[in-house]
């Protein structure tokens, strides 16, 4: 356009679509430019082949190169050497249920698992189980694990001395959430009130009990086993339900606060006694 049509430079690139700096700027050949961060760059991850970038980049200022990390990063990823993030399972939305004091026992239940050490390095977990009409501690059991099958266990134990709740609250671990754990709600007719993920407040009755559990007996003792552990725990289970008073509950302790009868094979036990 130029020397044909005798046009100006300018109007030659407004016609033509083009930058006027194309004329004069002579186009950078990348592959080229970069051949020695690639070269540098593949010496360390044939030695290193785990290596995420920063590793290799202060690798490389270490020998000697000065490139920033931009350029180092912009090379790294067009080698397609940046590792694959190890991304977090997520859980499914759940609906918002309300948290809501019942009125009498045997209404809603609240379950949730701890973790503590004993005084060799072992861990171990504890499953406690809460009714949250008076804050009682219905069970609180320590293992080295808990899989569905143990928890199905220890919640058939729960129903043949306290009765059946109508629903319980718990969160989404892989032991509530399991089919097993599902199947035996849905043959029981137990509700299943799982909180959203993230939101523990919606689980705030356990999770306060979970707090008095941590400061009055997981720190204050060391455990030698699970056995020495159980003992102690149990123990403070029951001046928990029998004497401990609590605020939400006017100062009394949950056996004063709303009393639990057990029905048994000859009589009326009362818990409260």
């Amino acid at each position: 356009m130029v020397t044909e049509h005798r046009l100006s430079r300018v109007k030659a690139c407004k016609l033509a679509g083009v930058s006027r700096a194309a004329l004069y700027r002579e186009r950078t050949d990348w592959a080229k430019r970069d051949t020695p961060v690639v070269q540098a760059l593949n010496e360390v991850v044939e030695h290193h082949g785990r290596w995420g970038f920063w590793k290799c980049f202060h690798r490389l200022r270490d020998q000697g190169h000065v490139w920033n990390h931009k350029k180092v990063h912009r090379v790294y990823c067009s080698m397609k050497l940046n590792l694959p993030r190890r991304a977090k399972k997520r859980v499914f939305t759940r609906e918002r249920m309300p948290l809501l004091a019942p009125t009498s026992i045997n209404q809603m239940w609240a379950l949730d698992f701890m973790h503590d050490t004993l005084y060799d390095g072992r861990k171990f977990r504890l499953l406690n189980v809460i009714d949250e009409a008076n804050r009682e501690a219905l069970r609180m059991e320590c293992g080295n694990s808990f899989p569905a099958r143990r928890l199905v266990r220890v919640m058939d134990e729960l129903i043949d001395f306290y009765g059946k709740p109508r629903a319980i609250r718990m969160d989404n671990g892989p032991e509530m959430t399991s089919d097993l754990f599902v199947s035996w709600a849905e043959e029981h007719g137990i509700e299943l009130r799982f909180i959203q993920p993230g939101k523990p407040n919606q689980n705030a009755y356990v999770e306060r009990f979970n707090k008095s559990v941590r400061t009055e007996v997981l720190n204050a003792w060391l455990f030698h086993s699970l056995e020495h552990a159980q003992e102690v725990i149990e123990d403070w289970r029951e001046d928990y339900n029998g004497i401990r008073g609590h605020e939400s509950l006017g100062n009394r302790p949950p056996a004063a606060y709303l009393p639990r009868f057990v029905k048994t094979e000859n009589s009326i036990y009362d818990l409260s006694t």
